[in-house]
């Protein structure tokens, strides 16, 4: 049987479905994918694509801490965006997050996400 810990934090978004925010197993980490909700008033921050991901890599940071680690240690990224048009909007604002080397990654358009936002990032983390 795997041993799973479950991590979580008030930081960053409640889960709003059957998911923990992020599942560890060994060394390893998987953080749910995170949308721009503010974990603080539990809105959404969606007024512009910056602030939306923004607040989506300060979640991902915050379960990044929880789990005893920091952004860095995100080894897989995958970023979902309703309009790819956003994708260099999304790159840039990585780009004051991560350090090089960067996370390996994957960004896809897709048609829908939860709440109706316009991105959403999962991750996985080595701690």
């Amino acid at each position: 049987m795997v041993n799973k810990v479950s991590i979580s934090t008030d930081k960053a978004p409640k889960p709003i479905g059957a998911y923990s925010q992020a599942v560890q197993v060994g060394n390893l980490v998987f953080i749910s994918g995170q949308i721009a909700i503010n974990p603080e008033n539990d809105q959404l921050e969606i007024d512009t694509i910056d602030q939306e991901v923004i607040r989506v890599f300060n979640n991902l940071k915050a379960i990044c801490e929880a789990a005893g680690s920091n952004i860095n240690n995100i080894v897989k990224l995958n970023l979902y965006l309703t309009n790819l048009a956003n994708f260099g909007i999304v790159n840039e604002i990585m780009s004051k997050f991560f350090a090089q080397p960067y996370p390996a990654r994957a960004a896809v358009e897709v048609s829908a996400l939860p709440k109706n936002v316009n991105f959403e990032a999962e991750a996985v983390l080595m701690v």
